[in-house]
């Protein structure tokens, strides 16, 4: 009977290894996960500092840039648009509107005069 101690010990380190290793795979995926995870977190920090332009790349904004851009845009907007909407309403005659009515006006005298 000197085999089943024996056996017993290669069952137990056996089972020992096993767990080790099972916990060793355990802690690689989390670590595999954590890594994506920081470069995930990495990649918003990135995008919300922006980046430094490097030879062959050219240089990103930051978010906190580009809104003021988009500000600036939406500013710009609102000039271009009061200077279109000038020109839809009639005014002191240097408007589109006047112009189209003062052909119009005309177009309609001349159908007058020559049914």
């Amino acid at each position: 009977m000197t085999g089943v101690p024996a056996l017993d010990a290669v069952a137990l380190w056996a089972g020992i290894i096993a767990a080790v290793g099972g916990a060793l795979a355990v802690l690689y995926r989390w670590g595999l996960s954590l890594r994506r995870a920081s470069q995930r977190v990495g990649q918003v920090l990135a995008d919300w500092t922006g980046e430094q332009g490097r030879p062959g790349v050219a240089a990103r904004p930051g978010v906190m840039e580009r809104l003021g851009d988009i500000d600036t845009s939406v500013q710009d907007l609102g000039t271009r648009l009061a200077a279109v909407e000038h020109e839809l309403h009639p005014n002191s005659g240097s408007s589109l509107r006047d112009a189209v009515d003062r052909v119009d006006a005309r177009t309609a005298a001349h159908l007058d005069k020559n049914p």
